[in-house]
């Protein structure tokens, strides 16, 4: 049996790719009007960084991260001996832990400096079970910024996210934004406490899962998805009602920003997010149809003691990640599709072998111009190479015969309007050759017409 991509992973294939490689272009194309610059971080980190960064009782860290090892560090776990802290790894789970980590280490944001602004795409890992939307390895988007303390950045942060999901095509009207405040280091103590006890005191109706966490983090109960679990936890304290006079001005100017901003909001006190290491401001962002119950399809919030956690200074932090596979989904229950990765502005086509080295020569100067360009590489048949030019959508035909060469021409075909002109050779080597001389990426907008002139 041939083999199969591992479970929980899947290939993009060329129009998804395509696609994918659109989808970060538009988040650096909107996140950079806001100031972000790109970071790339290894796929592996120590695993130490995930347990302090994102905490211990999260599902991501107790039960979904795929571990790295070496094989020699797998024989000596195997014979009993003891490994380096520093070769413990983990693939990454998560963004934000890895970019906290690189701006620690590298000193990003000295003393009273501008915060800095980054944003990353790339692949994650979580063991978890797959399903619709959910994947072993999957892509995200996410944005960092590390030094700002203002709401006026969290509310700046939500409606860039906002703004990229209408620029890829997520209807407006078909997401919901929550939002909620988780308080600081003040207020939080004391409002865990509350909900332990509340917890403690209806033992019975939650499951041994969420009774485990009330000892480590009772708010990640709020996360179980057993419908029993959920109800009573819906009459749980709400940490609205507990939080510090800090942090109810903060989560106050944060929400006036965005109404300010004409940005719908609901105020979710449940919404508590999966990672531990979030502060006052957490928001998510959720489609109505499509995705089932998993409709997240991204969210963040504040991280304010992050940096510390892993081995830095106090710097505040604030950022979010959206699923790639999660916005698929929606943008397909909404009715968009990919466009096709295939396209093709022209087809070089040889009547016979005496004509396919000058056709070779032609073909890489249109492609240094600017052009995408294919030419038959297994001696088919001309009409076997219309074929061809015909499935890959090629606009033009240029069709190179021993005669028309002999008097240095070519001829041409537009496949739209079945069109066809002789075209003298040296000419339209002489304009590819002015634009082919530039960088890549630099070239005018040059039109194939105006080197392959078919129509009066």
């Amino acid at each position: 049996m041939a083999l199969q991509a591992p479970e929980g992973t899947k290939d993009l294939l060329p129009d998804e790719a395509k696609f994918w490689n659109t989808f970060k272009q538009t988040a650096a194309d909107v996140f950079g009007r806001y100031g972000y610059l790109p970071i790339e971080t290894p796929m592996f980190e120590q695993t130490e960084l995930f347990v302090r960064g994102i905490g211990e009782a999260t599902d991501v860290v107790s039960k979904e991260m795929f571990q790295a090892i070496s094989g020699e560090n797998m024989k000596k776990l195997l014979a009993g001996e003891s490994i380096k802290s520093k070769s413990r790894l983990s693939l990454r789970p998560e963004g934000t832990a890895g970019v906290v980590r690189a701006v620690v280490q590298h000193d990003l944001v000295p003393q009273g400096a501008a915060p800095v602004k980054l944003m990353y795409a790339g692949p994650m890992f979580r063991a978890e079970r797959p399903q619709k939307g959910r994947y072993r390895q999957f892509n995200q988007v996410g944005v960092e910024c590390l030094g700002a303390e203002a709401p006026t950045t969290d509310a700046e942060v939500i409606i860039m996210l906002m703004r990229f999901f209408t620029a890829i095509g997520i209807p407006a009207q078909s997401m919901r934004l929550l939002v909620n405040s988780m308080g600081c280091e003040k207020c939080r103590p004391a409002y865990r406490e509350l909900v332990r006890a509340y917890m403690e005191d209806r033992r019975a109706d939650l499951c041994d899962e969420c009774m485990h966490r009330a000892e480590i983090n009772p708010l990640r109960a709020f996360d179980c998805k057993n419908p029993t679990c959920s109800a009573v936890m819906d009459g749980a304290p709400k940490i609205t009602d507990y939080l510090c006079d800090d942090c109810k001005e903060h989560y106050s100017a944060v929400k006036s920003y965005l109404d300010a901003a004409s940005i719908d909001y609901v105020e979710d006190a449940r919404l508590v997010r999966g990672l531990d290491y979030y502060t006052r401001t957490v928001f998510e962002v959720q489609v109505v149809d499509g995705l089932g119950s998993q409709n997240a399809i991204g969210g963040g919030g504040r991280y304010d003691k992050l940096a510390e956690e892993v081995g830095g200074r106090p710097t505040s932090g604030l950022g979010f990640a959206l699923g790639y596979e999660r916005c698929v989904l929606a943008l397909q229950a909404a009715g968009v599709e990919f466009a096709p990765a295939a396209r093709c502005d022209f087809f070089l086509a040889c009547v016979d072998e005496t004509t396919r080295q000058t056709a070779f020569g032609l073909l890489q100067m249109a492609r240094d111009a600017g052009f995408i360009g294919e030419m038959d590489h297994q001696s088919r048949s001309l009409k076997s190479q219309f074929k061809l030019a015909d499935k890959l959508g090629a606009r033009m035909v240029v069709i190179l015969g021993p005669d028309e060469l002999a008097e240095g021409k070519i001829k041409v075909r537009n496949m739209a309007t079945r069109r066809e002109a002789l075209v003298d050779l040296e000419t339209a080597k002489g304009v590819l050759a002015r634009f082919g001389g530039q960088p890549y990426g630099d070239q005018s907008a040059l039109r194939l017409e105006e080197v392959f002139p078919v129509e009066e």
